[in-house]
């Protein structure tokens, strides 16, 4: 076990954390929280669960290997710096980067560009042949400032927000106003402790963006919607990103056309920019739960997104399904998302 840090997107208080911890359970890593602060998580866990992370997580920003802790004060800073071994750290690298992060505005007396000098100058004066690469440096030493703590370690790795861009709605062949964005899907995935060889349902699957996320998880993926023209642009957004689906199908989700799936994950229609078809966001609801629960099995999960206004988390409750966590996501003045997890027991 390693202890390990997390620089976490600023985009949600609670989300990033949450969905870095369901990645962790899906890919089955035994790990120990030790620590959450503004945009940071500390954990204990096997330094192989980088990899999972960089895979799958939409709110992670840097994997790093925790080499020290302490107050967000640069005398603080300088005295941990130096009582660590760094040329054993460094190995057999030729060069280095020092990166300092703030967050917010947390510790706004520090200066981090004369921080990332100071530690830059020791790392340089305990070690030889070593050499600053600002621009491509084989190793990069990250800290955060963030809640008054200074978090200092290696960066593992470093997860870049382009491969979401290119998936945004407004970038794939078939849109519809409705369409919910990439990240937000993939998290959704990650919630509900999707593993990969999984089958994810979608009972409405609209343009496929929850599909594809899924399918580039590993997971098989089958989508339903009753619309013909959105199976259609379904199928388009699929093959775009190369992603074979098990079926996307013309069908009502009250009805879906399916012995068993391992996961639903889905973000049924609000009645704003989607179709109801002339029933009530609660029927809607009832519906698509009443449903999932005939074809999963206990202990499976069901994500869904639905208006805060709904209180959803008591619709599942009520209909027999544990309510594991929820989350409320601010979309624009109207709407206000709850993304809520159920368990079937």
């Amino acid at each position: 076990m390693a202890r390990l840090f997390f620089l976490l997107s600023g985009e949600h208080e609670t989300l990033p954390a949450s969905e870095l911890k369901a990645v962790l359970e899906a890919e089955n890593f035994a790990f120990k929280t030790v620590q959450k602060i503004d945009q940071v998580l500390r954990i204990e866990a096997d330094v192989e669960c980088i990899n999972a992370i960089k895979r799958r997580a939409a709110f992670t920003r840097r994997c790093t290997l925790e080499l020290f802790q302490c107050e967000a004060e640069t005398t603080a800073i300088m005295k941990a710096i130096r009582s660590i071994s760094l040329e054993q750290v460094l190995g057999n690298e030729e060069n280095f980067a020092v990166r300092i992060r703030r967050v917010k505005e947390y510790s706004s007396n520090v200066d981090t560009v004369l921080l990332e000098r100071k530690i830059g100058g020791v790392i340089l004066h305990q070690t030889s042949g070593i050499k600053v690469d600002l621009e491509n440096p084989k190793k990069t030493f990250l800290g955060v400032l963030t809640s008054g703590r200074f978090v200092f370690g290696v960066q593992l790795a470093e997860i870049l927000p382009k491969p979401f861009v290119e998936r945004r709605p407004k970038n794939k062949p078939f849109f519809h106003p409705s369409a919910m964005h990439a990240k937000l899907a993939r998290s959704m995935v990650n919630l509900a402790r999707s593993r990969a060889g999984e089958l994810v349902l979608d009972p409405f699957c609209g343009t496929g963006s929850t599909l594809i996320e899924a399918a580039l998880v590993g997971c098989r993926v089958l989508g339903l919607d009753v619309q013909r023209r959105m199976v259609r642009g379904s199928i388009r957004n699929l093959a775009h990103f190369s992603v074979e689906p098990e079926g996307i199908v013309v069908a009502d989700a009250r009805n879906p056309p399916v012995a068993r799936v391992d996961r639903v994950v889905t973000d049924p229609p609000y009645g704003t920019s989607a179709t109801t078809l002339k029933r009530s966001r609660r029927q809607i609801f009832e519906e698509v739960l009443t449903a999932a629960e005939g074809i999963l099995g206990r202990g499976s999960r069901v994500c869904l997104a639905a208006p805060k206004s709904l209180n959803v988390r008591l619709l599942g409750v009520a209909l027999g399904y544990k309510h594991v966590e929820s989350y409320f996501i601010y979309v624009h003045r109207s709407l206000t998302r709850e993304v809520a997890v159920f368990e079937r027991v």
